[in-house]
């Protein structure tokens, strides 16, 4: 029993952690590809969305509300006090 206290533990090493890589190539293809993937999921999101408002400028048009059914804003019109303020503003 004595001979076993003697015996002293190795102190325990750890071992370095390893990151695990997405692709095993060099560093600068693998940045190329996850930009890709980027661009390919912005792709992808700007589709839905530019279906969305397909179907919504569609139902408008045969819903009857499309641009030229809406009601246009009528310019303002310019009292005396004002057009005479603009004349002086830009130098007429």
């Amino acid at each position: 029993m004595e001979e076993q206290k003697e015996i002293k533990e190795e102190p325990k090493v750890e071992e370095p952690k390893v990151e695990e890589k997405k692709y095993e190539t060099t560093p600068l293809i693998e940045r190329a590809r996850e930009e890709r993937e980027k661009m390919e999921a912005a792709t992808k999101a700007m589709k839905v969305e530019n279906d969305r408002r397909e179907q919504i400028q569609t139902r408008q048009v045969l819903g009857g509300q499309s641009d030229a059914g809406q009601p246009q804003e009528k310019p303002k019109e310019e009292t005396p006090v004002e057009y005479k303020n603009r004349v002086v503003k830009e130098g007429i």
